[in-house]
């Protein structure tokens, strides 16, 4: 029996949800329904964005998986930011007045780590710096982390795809347990995920979007996941896209996101979604246990 018909066949038996099993009802429908908790771009609502510090805040959390966002330096250097910009997030405008917009790839990696990227957010994050992708995986390796890691924007950026490859192939995260266990790669832009899965059939990618469910066998070719904001779905949807194997013959994954706060979390856990992504990755962890969700949470 399928386990999300067993768990469902057990919920309807017990007369309450299928994905709020408590444990030993669940176990008793083969293996629970699990929700993973990603903290966006690192636990960002206590840390400044996508810095080592919110990997760190994270991982003081008891938070597996980290999100991030990955773009192209003038020079050609790998680093993590959100915005195709550097202004909302840095000192920019204050270091490099006359660069106005102030485009990642305007700015060599040696300007880019002059700025501070962490004031903005509070003085006790003073100075701390944009890192590189080598240093983001690095320190994800030392927390013993997993990533799901956002190509951003990857049209600015011609070959970023293999160039990402690469990096992750040198410090040891493209070997069989980080691809099968802690390894996800997503873009927004469909043509890059294709990229990346003719370049490494074996890597997990997703799409970030709200797909119609009649266009979903083209994203199966590619794609393991559909991963749409909150806002855009409802049980039915998500039903639908589970019904659907992706590029690895297996139901596609939804990582929903960014939800921040406890009602929503278990609203789109009773929906069936497979990960939460979320800037407070603690609110969300506890509101799914509290709930009484038989869910992996993103925890150690």
């Amino acid at each position: 029996m399928h386990i999300r018909t067993a768990a469902a066949l057990a919920g309807a038996l017990l007369g309450m949800p299928a994905l709020f099993l408590p444990t030993s009802a669940a176990q008793a429908a083969d293996e629970p329904q699990r929700t993973i908790t990603i903290a966006h771009r690192g636990a960002s609502a206590y840390a400044p964005e996508n810095t080592l510090a919110a990997v760190d805040a994270a991982d003081d959390l008891g938070i597996k998986w980290v999100e991030n966002d990955v773009q192209r330096t003038k020079d050609g250097e790998l680093i993590v930011m959100h915005d195709t910009t550097l202004n909302r997030t840095t000192d920019v405008e204050q270091l490099f007045p006359g660069r106005a917009p102030w485009k990642i790839a305007d700015f060599t990696l040696d300007e880019i780590k002059r700025l501070d990227a962490g004031s903005w957010f509070g003085p006790e994050f003073a100075n701390e710096r944009v890192p590189t992708l080598k240093e983001y995986i690095r320190r994800v390796s030392h927390n013993r982390q997993s990533l799901l890691m956002e190509l951003k924007a990857p049209e600015l950026y011609p070959g970023i795809e293999s160039q990402t490859l690469r990096q992750l192939r040198r410090q040891g995260w493209l070997n069989h347990q980080h691809v099968k266990h802690r390894l996800i790669v997503q873009s927004f832009n469909a043509t890059s995920m294709e990229t990346v899965h003719k370049l490494r059939p074996d890597v997990k990618t997703g799409f970030l979007g709200t797909p119609s469910v009649a266009d979903l066998p083209k994203y199966a070719e590619f794609a393991d996941q559909i991963n749409p904001s909150h806002k855009t779905i409802d049980e039915a949807y998500v039903a639908a896209v589970h019904a659907v194997n992706g590029a690895h013959g297996k139901p596609f994954e939804v990582f929903t996101w960014t939800v921040n706060d406890a009602p929503t979390a278990v609203k789109v856990a009773r929906m069936g979604v497979d990960g939460i992504i979320t800037n407070t990755p603690d609110v969300v962890r506890d509101a799914l246990e509290d709930a009484g969700h038989a869910v992996m949470a993103g925890s150690r």
